[in-house]
């Protein structure tokens, strides 16, 4: 956005209006450039497909491009999803699980990936009282969930954490977390109108955003990432931007979008979406103690739900009683809105596209 005064005055070689701010937004395909749902392959400013079922349009674009082996993983993972909503909730996590891991399954054999038929993760319980944070879950260094790690960028090198950590980190609950824990700092901090804007008198270029007017304080942005910042050349709102740049050429496109997909895909490490009907974005705190975990909302999802689907298996007692924890209403959040979640970050890593209901705000 370029705040425009009627009478600019010329001082030093530059106009006030310069001053004042001194980018503009990059505007790519006639849309203004963005962040995009996919870290790893995005369809930059392709029109976002609207659809009622996710599951049908991911069916027919593997078909068309003759992935039926993937296919059939993919039909799989959509009968566990329709038996989920079925279940109740100390049955549901089991199929629930398995939606994710056929899903995964589809996603890397359509993207060449070879993977062995283990899940890539395991789990055990600490001795004592019934608690999240003595459910532990291993990410192991071979199987499905690893390989999903290596696409994404992410280690697989056998690192635990607890359950109440990988739920800590998933922005689609972080509500009914901080509800449910109240005295652990709040990790997500909503943003609105992401852009990409360049500098008016050289190719460099930077990601920023405005803060939520309810987060737009010096004290919120003293806990962004180290990376980031308040833009003090705007004074009418609170934007805050990453001090990490990257070259924006307007004659060099092609070369452009290929150093903005390096950026992206880094940028991406500090921001996560919620699946919506609208476009909601969040930038995740830098916290330095173990609580915080640097992975995607898909592996931890992954992770932290198969932990739950091994309590319903093997230890449904166990699960019984988290259950009539005060998190109760924390597990029962993550175990229906996670499928939908994942299922939609997955569909995007797949085909680079961005999906969401139709009639809605896109």
């Amino acid at each position: 956005m370029i705040r425009k005064i009627k009478s600019p005055a010329f001082v030093r070689g530059f106009f006030i209006e310069d001053l004042i701010l001194a980018h503009r937004e990059i505007v790519y395909k006639n849309k203004p450039l963005t962040i995009h749902k996919a870290r790893t392959e995005p369809h930059f400013n392709e029109k976002t497909i609207l659809v009622t079922s996710t599951w049908d349009y991911i069916g027919l674009w593997l078909k068309r491009n003759h992935k039926t082996d993937a296919d059939f993983y993919w039909q799989q993972a959509k009968h566990f999803y329709h038996a989920t909503t079925e279940l109740p909730k100390n049955s549901s996590p089991l199929t629930a699980y398995y939606c994710m891991l056929n899903a995964t399954k589809a996603f890397l054999i359509a993207k060449g990936v070879n993977f062995s038929d283990q899940h890539g993760v395991s789990g055990r319980r600490e001795q004592g009282r019934t608690c999240l944070s003595n459910e532990i879950v291993k990410f192991k260094g071979g199987g499905i969930l690893a390989e999903l790690c290596r696409h994404l960028g992410e280690n697989a090198n056998n690192e635990e954490y607890t359950l109440q950590d990988l739920l800590y980190n998933l922005p689609f609950i972080h509500r009914a977390f901080d509800l449910s824990y109240e005295s652990i700092p709040e990790l997500f901090i909503p943003i609105k109108n992401p852009r990409i804007v360049r500098s008016k008198r050289t190719d460099e270029s930077w990601f920023c955003a405005e803060l939520e007017h309810k987060y737009a304080n010096m004290t919120t942005a003293k806990k962004l990432p180290q990376h980031f910042e308040k833009d003090t050349s705007i004074t009418d709102q609170f934007i805050i931007r990453s001090t990490r740049r990257f070259n924006w050429t307007p004659t060099e496109k092609p070369e452009s979008l290929l150093r903005y997909r390096r950026y992206h895909q880094s940028l991406r490490k500090d921001i996560s979406y919620i699946y919506s009907p609208q476009r909601l974005w969040y930038i995740k705190r830098s916290l330095n103690n173990d609580s915080y975990i640097g992975r995607s909302t898909l592996t931890i999802t992954f992770a932290a739900m198969h932990k739950l689907s091994e309590l319903a298996r093997y230890a449904p007692n166990i699960l019984s009683k988290h259950f009539e924890s005060r998190y109760n209403w924390l597990l029962s959040e993550f175990i229906s809105i996670a499928p939908l979640q994942f299922i939609d970050e997955l569909s995007s890593e797949l085909t680079g596209y961005e999906f969401m209901p139709p009639g809605r705000q896109h």
